[in-house]
């Protein structure tokens, strides 16, 4: 079942979005939906995806606050 929504454009996209869907055979709301079907498709990264890998682990085996703590926290 379809809906009908309305969109705000700017005036110089208008044309421009026009020629695209008429460039692919569709009329401008079915490239709408088709884009919208694709943005809700795709599958966002969660959080610890997207840092993964980006922070290095330093040699802290020196610093006497690392040493404690390691001790406290990480020896069992």
């Amino acid at each position: 079942m379809k809906t009908k929504l309305t969109v705000t454009v700017d005036r110089e996209i208008l044309p421009r979005a026009k020629e695209a869907a008429q460039a692919r055979g569709k009329s401008l709301s079915q490239l709408v939906e088709d884009m919208l079907r694709e943005l809700a498709a795709e599958r966002t990264e969660s959080f610890s995806e997207r840092w993964r890998g980006k922070f290095r682990r330093t040699d802290r085996k020196g610093d006497p606050l690392y040493q404690a703590l390691a001790e406290k926290y990480l020896e069992e």
